[in-house]
């Protein structure tokens, strides 16, 4: 499993083989081992990056959410002058994206959000990691006029996580919409938002 170029960091080349064997394996196919063996490294040099599993998962968070960010394309984001079609563009590109090319990543996403569940020291980092996104967005729809955009922010993103899960793991795995399908549904939730 080859992963990153060999001019990545070795902390960037553990992570991101923690996270392709996440999407590969599951939460109990990640260990310090099979990292090693997956990143072709000699034996111990996950240990040596991450000494313990809590550690490991930290490293991880932080990695998927420069990925993500990168995947999300926060700075593709429009202005909100621009109006709500070029924030339904931008959003569908980033769902088409995550649930596309990006698949194993947003697999990745949902097994250490469980885990996340399961270990309170892990989650304020994986908190933290989509406290980003989560910021930005409610910054747009205000301004795009929404009334209550913490609130509207949280229905967007429970939208496209709904979205993204239920393609990417659950009953609608088997068909991935196509772009023009996420930007009607993403349309249609942000007009009846802002009225625009």
């Amino acid at each position: 499993m080859s992963v990153r170029p060999a001019t990545a960091s070795r902390a960037d080349l553990v992570a991101d083989t923690a996270l392709a064997l996440l999407a590969e394996r599951g939460m109990r196919g990640l260990t310090h081992r099979a990292v090693d063996e997956a990143a072709g490294l000699p034996q111990g040099s996950t240990s040596n990056v991450a000494r313990t599993r809590q550690a490991l998962l930290e490293l991880t968070v932080r990695r998927l959410a420069e990925r993500e960010a990168r995947v999300l394309a926060l700075h593709e984001m429009p202005d909100p002058a621009a109006g709500t079609g070029s924030l339904v563009d931008a959003l569908a590109l980033a769902t088409h994206r995550a649930l596309t090319r990006n698949r194993e990543l947003t697999l990745a996403r949902y097994e250490l959000a469980l885990e996340a569940t399961r270990r309170p020291e892990l989650r304020a980092y994986f908190d933290a990691a989509g406290a980003r996104f989560r910021d930005q967005l409610t910054a747009l729809v205000t301004a795009l006029g929404s009334t209550d955009p913490d609130r509207h922010a949280l229905s967007l993103i429970a939208w496209a996580d709904g979205l993204m899960f239920s393609c990417v793991a659950g009953s609608f795995s088997a068909r991935v919409p196509e772009l023009a399908e996420v930007r009607d549904g993403l349309k249609e939730l942000l007009t009846g938002m802002t009225g625009a």
